[in-house]
């Protein structure tokens, strides 16, 4: 539980310093990559196409778990990042 709130909490960060275009745009193109609809990949991924349709939105009301459920159909996951190795990457 306790890794969940401190996962939520970077999330919520995270989204406010990128506004979630990274993650939505990385998603969105990897997706058409494989020639799936939201509908499919959601399906395979084993995740709500609502939870699909809101990563692709930027929305950021959703959970750790199911974004990392739909980023390790490509290998990734979300995690915590270094903030100088991040702000070395912007």
């Amino acid at each position: 539980m306790h890794l969940d709130i401190v996962f939520c909490f970077f999330l919520l960060l995270y989204a406010n310093t990128y506004n979630m275009t990274a993650l939505s745009d990385f998603v969105k193109t990897r997706r058409k990559q494989l020639g799936l609809t939201q509908e499919e990949f959601a399906e395979k991924a084993g995740v709500a196409l609502t939870v699909v349709r809101k990563i692709e939105q930027g929305k950021e009301n959703f959970s750790v778990s199911k974004v990392n459920q739909v980023l390790n159909m490509f290998g990734h996951e979300l995690g915590p990042v270094n903030q100088s190795h991040a702000a070395g990457n912007r």
